[in-house]
């Protein structure tokens, strides 16, 4: 199984966006994350870095990188990206970046993690996909 992680600067856009994922996810675990941590608005690697852990399946004190499932990480803009790669470096999971807009990438991203042979390359490949997708 693949996880997924919703990085956004707003905590309730991290949030609403995941929820819309989880409408095609099945069992695929989706975890936002965002804020400051003091209720504004922002990124925070640790923050980061713990989703990446709930999505592999793990939590920040698993010390067995083989046990977790690897992880596409949306992020929504500028220091989110900076913030994010600090936590994959840090990250005890297999995480990778998808260079995709949130929302769209997202829902694509649920839908790929739910085909029994995902990998972490074919979900972020159909999270970037969502780039061309025209809306009108």
């Amino acid at each position: 199984m693949v996880g997924i992680v919703v990085v956004s600067h707003s905590e309730r856009a991290a949030e609403g966006i995941a929820e819309i994922a989880a409408e095609m996810a099945g069992d695929t675990r989706i975890e936002p994350v965002g804020g400051d941590g003091q209720g504004g608005i922002g990124t925070v690697p640790d923050a980061i870095e713990a989703a990446i852990a709930a999505a592999a399946g793990g939590d920040e004190s698993v010390g067995d990188a083989g046990d977790l499932d690897p992880v596409v990480v949306l992020v929504d803009l500028g220091s989110a990206v900076m913030n994010a790669d600090v936590a994959v470096e840090l990250s005890d999971a297999e995480a990778v970046i998808a260079d995709a807009p949130v929302l769209e990438g997202a829902v694509n991203a649920a839908v790929a993690a739910t085909d029994p042979s995902a990998t972490v390359e074919s979900v972020r490949e159909q999270a970037e996909a969502a780039r061309d997708v025209d809306k009108l």
